[in-house]
């Protein structure tokens, strides 16, 4: 579906340049499919497929963002983690007995608590595999 939706945006079948109908479709479809994530994740996976479908992201990287999403937030100490937009990124040092995470970001002194679904587990910055 998303892919036919991706096809229908390139057409751009309608005038005044509304093609983004489309990407509002395939967001809403994935607020539906992914309805049991918290609101914070639902709205990450709403935008991958939104930017996939009006071709900003190719269709790997928008799976790996669904995937990474959707993965469990069972977090442990000493896991690389980074903030839902990837705009900060460190390790964790302990889980709090509420389910909270404490985690210093790289380069900081400072301990941060998060709730575990505002979190994803990521790769050291620089290795092949980082996100």
């Amino acid at each position: 579906m998303l892919d036919r939706l991706r096809q229908f945006h390139r057409r751009a079948p309608f005038l005044f340049f509304n093609g983004n109908t489309f990407a509002t479709i395939g967001r809403e479809l994935a607020f539906a499919l992914f309805s049991d994530l918290v609101p914070g994740r639902k709205r990450e996976v709403g935008s991958a497929v939104a930017h996939y479908i009006a071709g900003v992201l190719d269709r790997g990287a928008m799976v790996e963002i669904v995937e990474s999403l959707s993965e469990s937030t069972k977090l442990r100490a000493g896991e690389r983690v980074k903030t839902l937009r990837g705009t900060a990124r460190g390790v964790i040092l302990r889980v709090r007995s509420d389910g909270r995470v404490v985690w210093q970001p790289d380069g900081s002194r400072s301990e941060l608590i998060a709730l575990p679904e505002s979190l994803v587990t990521a790769r050291k910055k620089g290795s092949p595999d980082a996100s």
